[in-house]
């Protein structure tokens, strides 16, 4: 079943569809978005800032050195 923008579903039928959108814009049906429930958006843009400070300068140093020679295999 195709999805929208915030992963509501909506019908596969392109009439169902026009149906529902119609409805939506006269008013009939209030659309409400779901909640998201991964792990990865209840921490939101705090993930990679998070983990920066909790490493210490040698370790990121270590993984910025593996990340260049990953990309500079790769050419």
């Amino acid at each position: 079943m195709p999805k929208g923008p915030q992963s509501q579903k909506r019908p596969a039928d392109s009439n169902a569809r026009a149906i529902m959108v119609a409805r939506i814009a006269v008013g009939e049906i209030k659309e409400t978005p779901e909640a998201v429930k991964s792990a990865a958006a209840e921490l939101g843009s705090r993930g990679g800032k998070a983990r920066a400070k909790v490493l210490s300068k040698g370790k990121r140093a270590e993984i910025a050195k593996k990340a260049a020679q990953s990309r500079w295999k790769k050419s």
